[in-house]
């Protein structure tokens, strides 16, 4: 037996695809493509991670180390081939305040015990969860999440080294002015139109990496002054060294640290799950959600002890890499590797590309993410579901995504129970099996929303003294409907009249069989093709 049972459970445990190529072999064309989208992901990481790790209070480098330690893990072992994942703005506004309050080693800390949380999800296959999320979520969160990377962008736009830890990004600083600011948006005009143009020349070269060479060639051979990578900070550093985090291991660092690292794997998972539904649905593929948690698990884990502010998928990047033609690990895996070159020799010519140069692709990934067939959609679908839609997308952007997803799911759950409740009621006919008894037909679910209008159903001082309740158009589906059963059976018997409950299906009758509410004479099966009838036992709950 328990070598059955173990047998059974490893048939259910899938073996995660983990090939570089898993669709097709591996062409000369086919790496050129993965190899330069990778590029255009890797440059466009480098100003996120730098102003990533400026919210959360810590060196460009913490950021750096992130994107390139979660972004080469989740690639090479991650659910969904083509996702891109590194250090996130969703993340760190959650760790400025453990930093403020506490300091960089606690991060480390909290990142690693955020990476365990994780795994143990992905092992308890919770990531399936996230099929629980309405589409109008999905959109929602598209649609706030666009925004959110267009005001993050905002940021560019001002002095470098004048913009304050707001949180934000975009808080506080000097606006740029005069022919500076002009330039800049004329750069990123023509970043823009460069990617717009560019896969209806040739799509040899991804058109976003092609605004960025255009641009750059532009600002650094005429000399123009605008803002650049290295006005951030510099972004030049050696391997990423192992480091344990230097901090007590007592019972009050470990409270300090759980809130944080609850909350930073709960965003993480959620903007990872999300992101690889979207992903999926573009390249029309399905990824592993399970197996997505526990690769941002152990990449988290890993980057904590490699001085990394830990990371998720980044909706951003990933769109870029998609758009860029890569669909394979290869992808991902040269974004990384690019970015540690960066880091480790090519720092100097990294940090001669204008910002605006970036801002323009990061402008036309807003435009591609944002879901615009849902202001047409809106018109179309059931007002909640509009409503919902508007929602998540406010407080995506006013709060953070983790919130707006559980607030979406919340309402659109409380709007499926309400339209359910609404549609319970019953036809009353004379019973043809039984002579003087009535027969109550319920329609609808029976459950927490509808249990009241169920009991409300009845008229006990007309009926006749046996009453049959007909469920072969309704389900018994928790304990307020095996009150609302209880209460009804207990007006009648307090009446002196009986209750017979017909046609249970096999779930409802072992719910109400396990309370303990049937009354069984003997041995019956509830897939009968004749009508049985149950008499039911009151006083188990103790209805009212």
């Amino acid at each position: 037996m328990p070598r059955a049972m173990l047998a059974s459970f490893a048939n259910r445990i899938a073996k995660p695809d983990l090939r570089w190529v898993p669709d097709e072999g591996l062409t000369a064309s086919r790496l050129r493509i993965e190899l330069l989208s990778g590029l255009t992901v890797a440059l466009a990481l480098v100003p996120e991670a730098v102003a990533f790790a400026f919210v959360a209070g810590v060196h460009p480098l913490v950021g750096l180390y992130a994107a390139f330690m979660v972004g080469l893990i989740t690639a090479l072992i991650g659910g969904r081939p083509g996702m891109i994942s590194g250090a996130t703005g969703a993340l760190a506004v959650v760790m400025v305040a453990l930093v403020a309050q506490h300091g960089v080693e606690y991060l480390f800390a909290t990142v690693v015990l955020m990476g365990i949380l994780q795994v143990i999800a992905g092992a308890m296959h919770w990531g399936r969860f996230i099929r629980l999320v309405p589409h109008p979520v999905m959109l929602g969160f598209v649609n706030g999440l666009a925004i959110v990377i267009f005001l993050a962008q905002l940021g560019q736009f001002k002095v470098p080294g004048t913009m304050e830890n707001t949180g934000h990004g975009v808080g506080g600083g000097e606006w740029l002015s005069g022919l500076q600011l002009y330039t800049m948006l004329g750069l990123v005009a023509l970043t823009m139109a460069v990617i717009w143009v560019m896969p209806r020349i040739t799509r040899i070269i991804p058109a976003p990496l092609a605004g960025i060479f255009v641009v750059a060639a532009l600002v650094i051979g005429f000399g123009l002054d605008v803002p650049r990578v290295g006005d951030l900070a510099s972004i030049e550093g050696g391997l990423p060294p192992f480091h344990i985090p230097m901090v007590p291991l007592t019972w009050e660092t470990f409270e300090i640290i759980l809130p944080y690292a609850v909350i930073l794997a709960a965003i993480g998972l959620i903007e990872s799950l999300l992101t690889l539904n979207l992903v999926g649905e573009i390249t029309g593929k399905r990824g592993g959600a399970s197996q997505e948690c526990i690769a941002q698990g152990v990449a988290n884990v890993a980057t904590g002890f490699f001085g990394g502010m830990g990371g998720c998928a980044m909706i951003g990047q990933s769109m870029i890499n998609v758009k860029s033609g890569g669909r394979t690990r290869i992808a991902g895996i040269a974004a990384a590797l690019f970015l540690l070159v960066f880091i480790l020799f090519a720092s100097p010519l990294i940090e001669q590309i204008p910002l605006a140069a970036l801002v323009g692709v990061m402008f036309m990934v807003v435009i591609g993410t944002f879901a615009w067939n849902s202001f047409k959609i809106m018109r179309k679908v059931p007002l909640t579901d509009a409503f919902v839609i508007v929602l998540v997308t406010v407080v995506t952007v006013m709060e953070d995504l983790a919130v707006a997803v559980v607030v979406g799911v919340i309402v659109s759950a409380l709007a499926y129970a309400w339209n359910n409740a609404k549609r319970i009621h019953a036809i009353a006919r004379e019973s043809e099996t039984e002579k003087g008894a009535k027969v109550y037909e319920i329609q609808g679910p029976l459950f927490f929303g509808s249990s009241e209008g169920f009991v409300e159903l009845f008229d006990v001082p007309s009926d006749p003294d046996t009453v049959i309740v007909d469920f072969a158009e309704s389900r018994v589906v928790d304990q307020s409907a095996l009150q609302a059963i209880e209460n009804v059976a207990a007006k009648y018997e307090a009446a002196g009249k009986r209750v017979m409950l017909r046609h249970l299906s096999r779930d409802c009758h072992k719910l109400l069989n396990k309370a303990g509410h049937l009354m069984v004479d003997s041995d019956d099966d509830p897939d009968y093709q004749l009508a049985v009838d149950y008499s039911v036992r009151t006083g188990i709950l103790g209805g009212h």
